[in-house]
């Protein structure tokens, strides 16, 4: 006999629509980013990096990388909804950079140049994905699903 109490129908409907909610934002947040900035990476990716901008003083090389780590594959990763928490991380670095740095005497809203809010966006939405994490329809929840199911105490 299970000692588990049979969920309410409508918990378990607003569970499913979380799970759902999470999928979109997810693909929708991830693949936005990879589109519209790592594939813009990926071509670059054989030419002269030399010439990449190096906003923390760290190389241009290894700014490159980050790049590609925070618009590339943290995004891909995100949508699949693998290792999510874990990939958030350099999105959310590489969108405070963007912000706070390589837009940081721009104005905080878009009026036709650059600005702060894009980079704001993604960052809150990623930071989004860390707290929330994957949800139910996720590569990390049908690899992890008997690790993440097991009790806390």
């Amino acid at each position: 006999m299970s000692n588990t109490v049979p969920q309410p129908p409508v918990l378990a409907v607003r569970a499913h629509l979380l799970d759902a909610g999470l999928l979109i934002h997810r693909l929708v947040f991830g693949g936005f980013m990879f589109i519209g900035h790592g594939l813009q990476k990926i071509e670059m990716f054989g030419s002269d990096i030399s010439k990449f901008p190096d906003p923390l003083g760290i190389g241009n090389t290894l700014s490159f990388y980050g790049c590609m780590a925070g618009e590339v594959l943290g995004p891909i990763l995100i949508a699949l909804g693998l290792f999510t928490r874990l990939a958030a991380i350099p999105a959310i670095f590489t969108m405070g950079v963007a912000a706070f740095v390589i837009h940081g005497s721009d104005p905080f809203f878009m009026a036709g140049g650059g600005a702060k809010e894009p980079a704001l966006i993604y960052l809150a939405a990623f930071l989004t994905i860390a707290l929330t994490g994957p949800g139910r329809f996720s590569a990390d929840n049908f690899i992890f699903r008997s690790f993440l199911r097991r009790p806390l105490v």
